[in-house]
Parts: structure tokens; C-alpha cells; sequence
């Protein structure tokens, strides 16, 4: 094994361990008001898209699968199950509107998008 892709073994700020893998060392975890910062702005980016599509004057998505295949929609559980979000945040809300649309059926752009 090289170095650099053996476990780092680390500890948190209340001392407990935890590993460090692969390049992962070199990235900075963001706390306090700039984590805060980096959650509102996901969460306000993701209603904003979703937003747009509420009401009788609501605006057509145009979304692009991975294939290429393309969607127009203005309904939004089908534009949050189409996104692709690697914030954490983000993804809780598309898991938030997809159990309102499993649940209820209807409301997704409503709870994500107010």
C-alpha cells in the first residue's frame, strides 16, 4: 500500500477517533457560519429552481438525464427526482419532496419551494 492511501487515524473536537481515507486529509470541513452559510445557500438554490415551477403561470423545466434523454416538466417531484445534488443538505430536501410525493401523492414543489 502507498502512504497516502493508508488510514490517517484522527480525532474530533471532543476526541473521538476517527480515519482519514485517501485524499481526504487535504480537504477542509467547513464549521460554524460558513457551514451555516454553504446550507441556506443549497437549501434557497434548490427551492429557487423548484420555485419557478409553482402555480398556473408556472415555468417548464427543461431537464437532461445522464443518457441524454430530455424532459420538459413543470412538476416538481419529477424535477427533484431528476436532479443530481451532492450537497448534503440538498439531497435531504429531493429525499423531502420524494416522501411528500410518496406519502401524499401531490405538494412537492409546496414544501421544498416555500
Amino acid at each position: 500500500m502507498h502512504a497516502e492511501s493508508q488510514p490517517m487515524l484522527a480525532f474530533d473536537e471532543f476526541g473521538r477517533p476517527f480515519f482519514i481515507v485517501k485524499d481526504q486529509a487535504n480537504k477542509k470541513r467547513l464549521t460554524g457560519i460558513e457551514a451555516q452559510k454553504s446550507h441556506i445557500l443549497a437549501a434557497k438554490s434548490i427551492a429557487d429552481i423548484v420555485r419557478t415551477s409553482l402555480g398556473p403561470k408556472g415555468m417548464d423545466k427543461i431537464m437532461v438525464d445522464k443518457d441524454g434523454e430530455v424532459t420538459v416538466t413543470n412538476d416538481g417531484a419529477t424535477i427533484m427526482k431528476m436532479m443530481d445534488v451532492d450537497h448534503k443538505i440538498a439531497q435531504l430536501m429531493v429525499e423531502l419532496s420524494q416522501s411528500q410525493d410518496d406519502e401524499i401523492g401531490d405538494g412537492t414543489t409546496g414544501v421544498v419551494g416555500t
